[in-house]
């Protein structure tokens, strides 16, 4: 994999960004990234742009609460630092578990998306393993989603995530197709109990064969914690995504 096609989730070292943002980023340089997911951008894009310019980063994809704060805000702030995805990253479980709501969902985020157009930026949904284990219909809720949304919108497959909420990863991104633009790449024994993730290539996951069949697309590195120094989980990711 090269760096064009590797990015990481800022949100994997939320603590280290807080406290510096500047310092972050060029950590996250050195290692050998070009690209980064930032998350809750809107009220520091100033300074994230600075940064982002200074350590010759882009962030094309990014995560905001689209659906559930000022989209006006959330896509001035995207437009500001060239992102070109926004990523609703949580619609909590309750919301999952029947038709209705879930169509309810796809409406929002079809809305969101004609308002996004105007500012030449794409919206998606990322998943936890709620949308996975839910069955609507037959079929997972995340892809009962898929069916309802307007072609322009498009999703992030939280592969690890996808697998805890009980399905066949590959098979999943299969039956989703083209609608699946980047991946968040993670590894672990495939459980809820976050401190258990591990530096990509470390764990249970099949990673090697995720990414064969995901050619092409944005593999974003994410862990949502980890019994250790995160950046040492960063670097071994990075060096085995690129190896």
């Amino acid at each position: 994999m090269t760096s064009s096609t590797l990015s990481v989730q800022l949100y994997t070292v939320r603590d280290h960004v807080a406290a510096d943002l500047p310092q972050t980023l060029e950590r996250l340089a050195r290692i050998g990234f070009t690209r980064v997911e930032p998350y809750d951008f809107v009220a520091r894009a100033d300074e994230l742009a600075r940064s982002l310019t200074e350590h010759g980063l882009t962030a094309p994809t990014a995560h905001a609460p689209l659906l559930s704060t000022d989209q006006d805000a959330v896509l001035t702030a995207a437009k500001r630092l060239g992102i070109e995805t926004v990523i609703d990253p949580y619609i909590p479980a309750e919301f999952w578990q029947d038709a209705a709501s879930v169509r309810e969902t796809a409406e929002k985020l079809n809305a969101a998306a004609k308002k996004a157009a105007v500012y030449g930026i794409r919206v998606g949904y990322h998943n936890h393993d709620w949308e996975i284990s839910s069955r609507i219909e037959g079929v997972t809720a995340l892809e009962y989603l898929a069916a309802h949304l307007d072609p322009e919108v498009v999703l992030e497959v939280d592969t690890y995530w996808a697998a805890v909420g009980g399905e066949d990863v590959l098979a999943l991104l299969q039956r989703l197709g083209g609608r699946v633009v980047a991946l968040h790449v993670k590894d672990g024994p495939r459980s809820k109990n976050n401190k258990e993730q591990v530096a990509v290539g470390s764990g249970s996951m099949p990673v090697d064969e995720i990414i064969a069949a995901t050619d092409g697309l944005l593999h974003v590195v994410e862990l949502d914690d980890f019994n250790g120094e995160i950046f040492d989980a960063v670097a071994d990711s990075h060096a085995y995504l690129t190896k």
